[in-house]
């Protein structure tokens, strides 16, 4: 799921190398994850009225579907 994110982000912004993505609560049925993102590309991973950002949120739900689990996406700058 990470990798996936992290993809996904890495092609939307500017700056690549910016993107970082973190683990930041697993418990057993739910995951955290933390985009960050450099402060110019903010607006690129968020999207117009947010409809990149539910997007991104929609896919890693159904990633997360498949091994049982419910994942949630925080974006950072």
């Amino acid at each position: 799921m990470k990798e996936f994110v992290e993809f996904i982000a890495k092609h939307l912004v500017d700056h690549p190398d910016g993107v970082v993505v973190e683990e930041k609560a697993v418990e057993e049925k739910k995951v955290v994850l933390s985009l960050k993102v450099k402060p110019e590309d903010v607006g690129k991973v968020i999207g117009k009225q947010g409809k990149t950002a539910q997007a991104m949120r929609t896919l890693l739900t159904a990633i997360a579907a498949k091994d049982g689990k419910r994942a949630v996406l925080e974006i950072e700058d």
